[in-house]
């Protein structure tokens, strides 16, 4: 019976011990907290990817990155910005036209200028068409070119012409009066004046010389006479193809501005 109950002692505290060792060996914080919150996944360790519990980790966060977003405009906006920017690019083409333009009558009324000083009127356009400056020929004996027949050369100062003509104007360089339909250079006027041509112009309307020769340059320019530029100079080019169409509509070929040259062109 003793060793019964003595056998009977040792199993139980033999089973005590083992379940006290049991609960030693789980008091892991791991563990212990498995134990506490069943069914609860794993935290990831912090410096690596391995899992603590029996479930790997994955994230399903996205991950965040940089992006470029095109930012909204007006459409309204950009289409008047391009019509600004069109009616700024026709301005500016404008006025350089305009720019080169009058500088293109500056140069070619120099250069005109330049070849007067260096050329006689003696330039034949066509072979058989002699520039006339020689008032005495026979070219001029009919009373309506009198006035260049007539026409000497007269040098006075200043205050002589003004006591004389009371229309004296400043043309292309030189000093030019008006009498009796004509204009003509006033020599003495200017001691810089320049004159490119040295004779009478025979006027309409009044009008001052360089626009009665401007008028003749682009008559002869429309009849295919005259390839110059329309500057109002009275220089070789022009003279040239005024002779020529004298001598095509059976004119005196004075190569001069004068009344029947003039009714022939229908401009007078």
């Amino acid at each position: 019976m003793k060793r019964i109950l003595y056998s009977t002692c040792i199993g139980s505290l033999a089973l005590a011990l083992t379940a006290w060792g049991q609960q030693i060996n789980d008091t892991r914080p791991d563990r212990a907290k498995a134990h506490r919150t069943p069914n609860v996944r794993a935290t990831r360790s912090g410096n690596t990817s391995a899992m603590t519990g029996g479930h790997r980790y994955t994230s399903t966060a996205p991950f965040r990155q940089r992006t470029y977003m095109t930012p909204r405009t007006n459409s309204n906006a950009v289409v008047n910005q391009d019509a600004r920017m069109r009616a700024f690019r026709e301005r500016n083409l404008s006025s350089n036209q305009e720019l080169r333009a009058r500088s293109n009558v500056v140069v070619d009324r120099d250069r005109n200028f330049a070849i007067n000083r260096t050329r006689n009127f003696d330039v034949n356009r066509r072979g058989n068409v002699a520039i006339n400056n020689n008032f005495r020929s026979g070219a001029f004996r009919s009373q309506q070119y009198a006035a260049f027949r007539d026409y000497h050369r007269q040098w006075h100062d200043r205050g002589w012409w003004r006591s004389h003509y009371d229309r004296i104007v400043f043309v292309n360089g030189g000093w030019y009066y008006w009498n009796t339909g004509y204009w003509y250079p006033a020599w003495g006027y200017d001691s810089y004046a320049y004159y490119p041509y040295d004779g009478p112009i025979y006027a309409y309307n009044g009008l001052a010389p360089d626009q009665v020769i401007a008028d003749v340059q682009s008559q002869l320019q429309r009849d295919g006479y005259y390839e110059g530029p329309i500057d109002g100079i009275l220089g070789p080019m022009t003279r040239e193809a005024i002779a020529a169409f004298q001598a095509d509509n059976g004119l005196a070929v004075t190569s001069a501005i004068d009344e029947p040259t003039l009714s022939t062109l229908g401009i007078s």
